[in-house]
């Protein structure tokens, strides 16, 4: 009887471990793989490092409320769940995308009555960009009294969805994408220690884990579920004398999307980087940004938009027809659309890398822009008023105005600018492309100017 009871035993001990085991392997491989210590993670030294300050942090049970800033899938919510397990804390996790102020309060209330209890509960927020402005003013004095540890994860720039006040009393701390070297080392450590993964056999050469890694954009988890995927669809075929190469992911998922979003943080960062690759005459990493873009699906007229502004705010006078030629693309790309008009694209921007460039457009409306907020109670002089009714004749309007066109070379000597600003410049032309000849004719305009006077 006894032996019949350890032999019971024993099988309910064993089928407990294989539920267990097949409870494991059946979550996605992402979370198979999601690092348990600060030992296992890969990249973000200067975010955990040896020497960072979160890790100093960690060790000494002392964290601060932050916001986790960075793409998708390097290690945001993982450095969330490290902590609660190496802290002395009480984890709570809430979505932003669901979560209302009630949600938030209930934790709030809890992380006040752990507070007089000696005991330090972090809220934790995905998505935290996400919050509105009362849900944001909702954490405001219980993060600042203390009462919970918040941290929130987003990938947008907190500077531009978080407001100011919330923003004081948080440190951010900037996440970067994951290198593809480091992707290589995920992927290897995961098909060298993944059970499920080992017991299929499948082997993959170091060219197509490269190949994953570049499709992956730098985001982990994405990497890790086209393994899995790519595991998963040729495990069943006789992969036991050769190994998964390029062209077999490349079959799989040709159809790839690159990481962009153009609502995000990216949009923004890939614009700006093909207007200063314009600006700095570099046509080739011009030529890069401009493909980046409308390869990840961005709509060609907000660049062609984005090149009307550039030809004057970058070339200007300097080459005056650019402006023209922005606008030409622009009507180009509306009539034909993509794929075609990526062409269309490319000429504007590789001729705008090679133009001259001139910021005195620019510069002169900027600088006018400073001056007319600061002198805006300033009346327009009486003689370049238009005396429109009797009234404004008897009040001198328009008295001492003259008809440029009834003087020499159509130029008269009539101040046209406030007394008070009677010696300021705003425009200063470049020797350099169209604009040497504008600045000679305004040198000339100005000596004209004075020989009369």
């Amino acid at each position: 009887m006894l032996f019949r009871m350890k032999e019971r035993r024993k099988s309910i001990m064993q089928s407990e471990q294989l539920n267990l085991l097949q409870s494991s392997v059946s979550k996605p491989l992402a979370e198979r793989m999601r690092p348990q210590s600060l030992d296992e993670f890969i990249g973000q030294d200067d975010v955990i490092g040896e020497s960072s300050m979160i890790k100093k942090e960690i060790m000494n049970d002392q964290i601060p409320s932050m916001i986790l800033w960075g793409p998708p899938g390097c290690g945001k919510t993982t450095l969330i769940n490290i902590i609660s397990m190496m802290t002395n804390t009480e984890l709570y996790k809430l979505s932003a995308i669901s979560a209302g102020v009630k949600e938030i309060k209930e934790i709030l209330k809890i992380g006040a009555n752990n507070q007089d209890l000696g005991v330090r509960t972090i809220l934790f927020i995905d998505e935290i960009h996400r919050l509105n402005k009362s849900q944001q003013d909702v954490l405001l004095e219980d993060v600042e009294k203390g009462n919970i540890i918040l941290i929130g994860a987003t990938t947008e720039n907190p500077s531009f969805e978080i407001n100011r006040a919330l923003l004081s009393r948080m440190r951010v701390v900037v996440f970067k994408p994951l290198t593809q070297e480091m992707i290589c080392k995920i992927l290897t450590k995961a098909l060298n220690t993944d059970e499920k993964l080992v017991l299929t056999n499948v082997k993959f050469s170091n060219d197509s884990l490269m190949e994953i890694a570049a499709a992956s954009g730098g985001d982990a988890r994405s990497a890790l579920n086209i393994l899995e995927a790519t595991v998963n669809h040729y495990s069943g075929d006789d992969f036991s004398n050769k190994k998964i190469t390029p062209e077999n992911i490349r079959k799989l998922f040709s159809d790839n999307v690159m990481v962009y979003d153009k609502k995000s943080d990216q949009h923004y960062q890939a614009i700006s980087a093909l207007h200063k690759s314009m600006r700095n005459s570099d046509p080739d990493a011009a030529v890069y940004w401009l493909a980046r873009m409308l390869e990840a699906g961005e709509d060609p007229l907000y660049i062609a938009r984005r090149l009307i502004r550039f030809a004057s705010e970058d070339i200007g006078l300097a080459c005056n027809n650019a402006i023209q030629i922005a606008v030409a693309v622009f009507q180009a790309v509306h009539f034909i659309g993509m794929p075609e008009c990526a062409v269309n694209l490319t000429q504007a921007v590789i001729y705008f890398s090679l133009l001259p460039k001139s910021n005195s457009l620019y510069n002169a409306y900027e600088k006018a822009k400073e001056v007319a907020k600061n002198t805006s109670d300033i009346p327009v002089p009486l003689h370049l008023r238009n005396a429109s009714t009797e009234l404004m004749a008897e009040l001198k309007y328009g008295e001492g105005y003259k008809y440029a066109h009834d003087y020499d070379n159509g130029i008269t000597d009539m101040i046209c600018l406030p007394e008070q600003l009677v010696d300021s410049i705003f425009y200063n032309p470049i020797s350099a492309g169209d604009e040497k000849s504008f600045k000679e004719k305004l040198e000339s305009i100005k000596n004209y100017k004075k020989g009369i006077i």
